[in-house]
């Protein structure tokens, strides 16, 4: 992706999420600049990998396959091992119309994805197979607003605004927005989209960047060459 449509998404991200009443925090709002010259103070937002992500997938078609993602807050792997401390993670998302966030599944993470105001979001779910893979045969049991229900393969669920579906690991799940734009919460046990994210298809997690201009926000990605 070049760094300039980047940054346009991010301008375009800021006041639709404002538009549903929801404030990021203050570290949001940081340049670049100011992010290195406060990188000691921030060493938990680093480490945690809070803030911008925006990825296309590594496939170069944002529009259509690509998702906005803001981690608002994560814990520590090394706390959920234990079984106590900081547990969990909290993002906000953006799904467009007919944009594919492509099939996936998480080992460690579970996660509740909420529908926070806007379109329609769909859920497409497939289950595994007894090794823990994609099957296009098996379905599985998802719970929705707290309420178990069975899925077939391939089987797709419409979240309106307010509603939720509960994720666990092995739950294999697609997903997009239907009738126009979606704000999209996560509220989830660690997030760690290094090593967690398990697709499909052989595709990335992060976006290759071409640099065109220089970056209006810092997105996570970039905290390893600007803040390490």
């Amino acid at each position: 992706m070049k760094r300039s449509r980047i940054n346009e998404i991010i301008r375009e991200s800021e006041a639709f999420i404002r538009s549903h009443g929801f404030v990021l925090p203050p570290f949001a709002n940081w340049t670049p600049e100011e992010f290195v010259a406060r990188k000691d103070e921030a060493k938990a937002i680093i480490d945690a990998r809070c803030g911008w992500d925006i990825t296309d997938y590594g496939k170069g078609d944002y529009d259509n396959m690509g998702l906005f993602l803001f981690t608002l807050r994560n814990g520590r792997l090394a706390d959920l091992q234990k079984g106590r401390g900081m547990c969990y993670a909290e993002k906000l998302l953006i799904s467009n119309e007919n944009q594919l966030s492509p099939h996936h599944t998480h080992v460690i993470k579970a996660e509740d994805i909420i529908n926070r105001g806007g379109a329609t979001l769909v859920i497409e779910l497939f289950g595994s197979d007894e090794e823990g893979r994609f099957s296009e045969t098996h379905g599985g049991t998802v719970h929705t607003d707290g309420i178990p229900r069975p899925y077939g393969p391939g089987e797709r669920i419409h979240l309106a605004p307010g509603e939720s579906i509960t994720l666990l690991p092995g739950d294999w799940h697609a997903f997009w927005g239907e009738g126009g734009t979606v704000l999209i919460g996560e509220v989830s046990t660690v997030n760690d989209d290094e090593t967690d994210n398990v697709f499909r298809l052989p595709i990335g997690r992060f976006a290759d960047i071409e640099e065109d201009e220089p970056p209006f926000r810092l997105l996570v990605s970039d905290y390893r060459n600007w803040l390490m």
